[in-house]
C-alpha cells in the first residue's frame, strides 16, 4: 500500500470551505498524478462505466458535479458523450479541468448551497470524489434531484467510512420514501485501488415530480 499523500490528507481534514479551497490550490497541479498514479485511483472510470450502463446515450447533457480535474469528462468524453459540463468549489481545479478540453461549459458552484440551476436542467448527473470526509453532505442529494429530469441518471460514490458517518444513505432513504428518486444499483467495490480503500457506487432514477 502506498503512503498517502499530505494534500489529499489536508482536503478530508479541512475544518472550513476556505481551508479545503486553499488545500485544493495547493494540490491542483499534482492531482491527477498523485491519485492516479501514486494511489490508483479508478473511481472515475467505475462510476462512468455504472452511468454508461444505464444511460447509454450520448446525446445525454451530463454535469459532472464535483469535477475536480477533470478525471471523469475525460473518461465520459471516450466513450462517445460530448455533451458535458462541469462545477466545483475549487476554482483551482476548475482550471485544472478547463485544460483538459471535453467540457461545454465550466464554472464555480457550492454543493452545499442550492444551486443556480434549473430545474430539469439534466439528462444525468455524475458526482466522483466529492460525497466524502469535509466535502459535500446529504442535503446535497436535494438539489442534484431537483436539476435533473424524471427519467434521468444520478450516479456518485460515497468514499467508505464517510458513509456510515455522514448520513447519506438516512437522506438516500428518505428521498427514496419520498418517491423522489429509485436506487437501481449500489456497487461496493475498489476506490483508491492501491490504497485498498473502497467506496459506494449509486445510481439512481429520478421519479416523476
Amino acid at each position: 500500500m502506498q503512503e498517502t499523500p499530505e494534500k489529499w490528507v489536508a482536503t478530508y481534514e479541512a475544518q472550513t470551505a476556505e481551508e479545503l479551497v486553499e488545500a485544493y490550490r495547493c494540490w491542483a497541479s499534482e492531482y491527477d498524478t498523485d491519485c492516479c498514479d501514486g494511489m490508483g485511483y479508478v473511481g472515475p472510470k467505475v462510476a462512468a462505466g455504472l452511468l454508461d450502463h444505464y444511460l447509454n446515450k450520448p446525446t445525454a447533457r451530463i454535469l459532472d458535479a464535483g469535477c475536480g480535474t477533470g478525471l471523469v469528462g475525460e473518461v465520459m468524453n471516450k466513450m462517445g458523450y460530448q455533451r458535458l459540463e462541469a462545477m466545483d468549489f475549487s476554482r483551482d481545479m476548475l482550471r485544472e479541468a478547463e485544460q483538459k478540453d471535453v467540457y461545454d461549459n465550466v464554472f464555480h458552484a457550492d454543493m452545499n448551497r442550492r444551486l443556480r440551476l434549473a430545474d430539469n436542467s439534466y439528462d444525468a448527473i455524475i458526482c466522483v470524489g466529492t460525497f466524502t470526509y469535509a466535502h459535500v453532505g446529504p442535503e446535497a442529494f436535494d438539489e442534484l434531484v431537483r436539476i435533473t429530469r424524471p427519467g434521468g441518471y444520478i450516479c456518485f460514490t460515497i468514499r467508505d467510512g464517510a458513509y456510515q458517518e455522514y448520513g447519506y444513505r438516512r437522506r438516500m432513504l428518505d428521498l427514496e420514501a419520498n418517491k423522489a428518486f429509485e436506487l437501481k444499483q449500489m456497487v461496493d467495490t475498489d476506490y483508491l485501488r492501491k490504497e485498498d480503500v473502497s467506496a459506494k457506487y449509486c445510481i439512481y432514477e429520478v421519479q416523476n415530480a
